[in-house]
């Protein structure tokens, strides 16, 4: 069954890619003023750049501002009309990679039977739709792809699509937000300096122990206790990178080791399998962290 353009079954859920949006509060707790200055950047229309370690909070930081920012609903389909309702902004994803080309974002032409036909990509939907266009690692695509978001990131906000010889505009409410993180830095990536200087940037960084405690304890269901243990074990373990560590635990880690212990999982068990193995192959490091996590779950 479809409704709203959603297709419905009993297992899953499809959207059309411009069409998704998330359908209830994201959870997420601010740590400074990121959420002020995400409103004022979508409401100056000023491109934003996302910094910070993994799992740490980025991409459900977009999610929820994609929710906060919602706009006023006019008109309800199938049912009565909300006065003062709001529905989040249509939130388009792409997770970059170094196979990302630019028709993977704008679109393409296909052969279809004797004849061709222009499919949009990503990008082009999230213009003409006015989302949020939320690209994901963009140090990981190739320069020559990430160069075309530029005219999108000044006071043009256009959408060249050279195969077809159209400029687009993009539509009131898109915005375009980029994220990376500085821990894989190197010299073959890195955003080039001409883009890098199109967007505001906000750092994100692992929150405080006793936030992070909240952010576990919510979001995996273990008690209040476990969760300060957790807490503990991160900010211990993101110690131990000048010990050969490559980076810090996330806090994603933090959550999936609590909901293992949520599940009846032994603590220093669950800790070994969602962060012990899951940080490090290196046999001393891996005897670092269990040691750590042995002092706290005892």
């Amino acid at each position: 069954m479809t409704v709203e353009g959603v297709e419905e079954s009993t297992h899953y859920r499809e959207y059309a890619i411009e069409e998704y949006h998330p359908h209830q509060e994201p959870y997420y707790v601010p740590t400074g003023d990121e959420v002020d200055l995400f409103t004022a950047a979508f409401e100056s229309r000023v491109p934003v750049l996302l910094k910070g370690p993994t799992g740490c909070g980025k991409t459900r930081f977009v999610e929820y501002m994609a929710w906060k920012l919602g706009r006023p609903i006019t008109i309800v389909k199938g049912g009565p009309r909300e006065d003062g309702a709001t529905e989040a902004l249509p939130l388009v994803t792409v997770a970059c990679h170094e196979d990302l080309t630019a028709s993977d974002l704008v679109g393409r032409y296909l052969l279809e039977g004797e004849s061709t036909r222009w499919i949009d990509g990503p990008l082009t939907r999230a213009v003409k739709v006015g989302a949020i266009c939320y690209l994901d690692e963009v140090v990981e695509a190739r320069k020559d792809t990430t160069v075309l978001i530029h005219p999108l990131t000044d006071h043009r906000r256009m959408l060249p699509i050279e195969k077809r010889g159209q400029l687009i505009e993009a539509r009131e409410g898109f915005l375009l937000v980029i994220s990376y993180n500085p821990g894989y830095q190197s010299a073959l990536k890195d955003l080039k300096h001409s883009t890098r200087q199109r967007f505001i940037s906000i750092e994100f960084t692992h929150p405080r122990k006793e936030l992070e405690a909240k952010i576990i304890a919510h979001e995996s269901g273990v008690g209040e206790e476990i969760a300060n243990d957790l807490a503990k074990l991160g900010e211990k373990v993101r110690n131990l990178r000048e010990h050969g560590l490559a980076e810090g635990v996330s806090t994603r880690l933090l959550v999936y080791t609590g909901k293992l212990i949520q599940k009846g999982i032994p603590p220093r068990r669950a800790c070994q399998v969602g962060v012990v193995w899951a940080l490090t192959d290196d046999v001393e490091v891996q005897r670092s962290i269990e040691e750590v996590a042995s002092s706290i779950f005892e």
